[in-house]
């Protein structure tokens, strides 16, 4: 499988790996398929997952692939969450809504208590990680990003925008050209999918007129 950390191609001096350009190009699918509230959203986020965690751990990078061992947990878990009956709106396609102020602290206190003690953790071992912090912040904000997402959350798509930030400058600094490349298009797919689930959670607020058919 070393092919996967094989360079693909060469496009305005960035070297492009097949993994790279393969990962979060299904990845990019992935979010697509959430916008749309597509159960395929997370099969394909789990496949993103497999395949940047075998790139990363033939080039023995530990760190890099246990934290596409986690993704690939939450979007198991995700699966099962959009899966169940209880989740879905009454056309039958996944209900969406805005956290409650109490959900809201909880997702903003864990990604910090998230991202500080997993930045302490690849501070101390510097080997799991390239730049310790902003990588700790983008796994954090990832995993809190899909964990709001598989709870139907239209905070989510603040999450990833918060991951793109921090994301882009990221990933051309560490030679993932194609990841930074994609990351800008991440940034166009989260503001159309906020306002798709925006406007799709005022639709689910609103209460149906007895007689009125649902």
């Amino acid at each position: 499988m070393n092919w996967l950390n094989s360079e693909a191609f060469t496009v305005f001096g960035q070297h492009i790996k097949w993994a790279d350009m393969m990962g979060n190009t299904i990845g990019l699918i992935a979010l697509a398929l959430g916008w749309r509230r597509s159960l395929w959203t997370w099969p394909a986020q789990f496949l993103a997952g497999a395949i940047l965690l075998t790139a990363f751990a033939t080039a023995h990078l530990s760190g890099s692939a246990g934290k596409q061992v986690i993704v690939m947990a939450v979007a198991a878990w995700g699966f099962w969450q959009w899966n169940r009956g209880e989740r879905k709106a009454q056309d039958g396609s996944v209900a969406v809504r805005f956290a409650t102020w109490r959900e809201r602290g909880y997702l903003a206190g864990a990604a910090a208590l998230g991202t500080l003690a997993v930045g302490g953790l690849f501070t101390a071992y510097p080997t799991l990680s390239w730049d310790p912090w902003p990588d700790a912040y983008i796994f954090v904000g990832t995993i809190v990003a899909m964990y709001a997402q598989a709870r139907g959350m239209v905070e989510f798509w603040f999450a990833w925008l918060l991951v793109d930030l921090v994301g882009v400058p990221l990933n051309f600094a560490n030679g993932f050209a194609f990841s930074g490349f994609v990351y800008i298009i991440y940034g166009a797919l989260v503001l159309w999918g906020m306002r798709d689930w925006w406007l799709r959670s005022r639709q689910s607020a609103q209460p149906v007129l007895e007689g009125a058919p649902a």
